[in-house]
């Protein structure tokens, strides 16, 4: 798990060998190498780099497109090398025009990730559940989406195309969207925020067959928080738990910030968090020991 000797690994062709199974794959999001190392430990078979998360994580503000490609392409790479699972990540607009999607799908695969997923929203973005988001015109994402196909070096690489325009134009344009997406190359599509459990099913309904379909359990957002027993049902082959992670840290982080306030030490905290010793186990400092055996003067 994330070892500083790690045998090679095909991640990309894993990604795809689990989406190709009978129950759809779950993702939790993880906005750092160490989230995403805590989604491995779990037994989770893919991590879901989340745009949200790398934003609130790396500058404390919300997810309006104030990240660069670098930055976000720069966290893929640490959570990339942190963990052996495939990982998917958030590549927002492709930063740009079609040529800029190029650039930006070679780097995301230069960074090892298993999958990425592109938005048709205006730059700067918004997150999917945020209001007052805007849409380009469904002809130029189509030919980003040909960029990005064109773009990619191996074909195990998953391109997501996510529409955001059921919240600008209507579901029925949505749809329309997801199948030119579909035409135009995308591995699998990815109708952001239905906002009721008639609009999900039907998403599924009308896209069955048409590429797999993508579910964004936003926690907290405008998407209904159904089962994942009824998701499996409408056929979704990937769901997302973007924010989860980081809204859980958030919490934690407060609790004992607030008993350090109260009390002057953290002591009655302690016996809830993970000891000195737990944590270094975790993040690898055995290896380190034993690599200074090894080699160490």
């Amino acid at each position: 798990m994330g070892k500083l000797l790690r045998q090679p690994t095909a991640p990309r062709a894993r990604l795809r060998e689990l989406l190709a199974g009978p129950q759809p794959v779950t993702a939790p999001g993880a906005y750092d190498a160490l989230s995403a190392r805590l989604v491995e430990e779990a037994g989770f078979d893919v991590v879901y780099m989340t745009g949200f998360g790398t934003t609130a994580s790396l500058i404390g503000r919300p997810d309006v497109g104030l990240l660069s490609a670098a930055e976000m392409i720069d966290n893929a790479r640490r959570i990339v090398a942190a963990v052996d699972v495939p990982v998917i990540a958030d590549a927002d607009t492709g930063y740009g025009n079609a040529i800029n999607v190029v650039r930006t799908v070679q780097a995301y695969e230069q960074a090892g990730v298993a999958g990425i997923h592109l938005e048709d929203q205006v730059m700067p973005k918004k997150c999917g559940h945020m209001s007052g988001k805007a849409v380009v015109p469904a002809e130029e994402m189509v030919g980003k989406l040909h960029a990005a196909v064109a773009a990619r070096r191996d074909p195990d690489l998953v391109i997501i195309a996510r529409t955001d325009a059921a919240a600008v134009e209507g579901l029925d344009a949505a749809i329309t969207r997801a199948r030119a997406y579909a035409e135009a190359g995308a591995d699998m599509l990815f109708v952001e925020a239905p906002t009721s459990e008639d609009d999900i099913a039907r998403v599924a309904q009308e896209l069955k067959g048409v590429a797999p379909l993508v579910f964004n359990w936003a926690e907290g957002g405008r998407t209904p928080p159904i089962p994942l027993e009824r998701i499996g049902d409408l056929g979704f082959a990937l769901v997302l738990y973007p924010i989860g992670t980081l809204l859980a840290a958030t919490a934690a982080i407060r609790s004992l910030l607030a008993t350090i306030r109260a009390d002057g030490t953290p002591a009655a905290a302690l016996p809830g968090l993970p000891s000195f010793g737990e944590f270094t186990d975790f993040i690898g400092l055995p290896e380190v020991l034993d690599l200074e055996q090894r080699w160490g003067s």
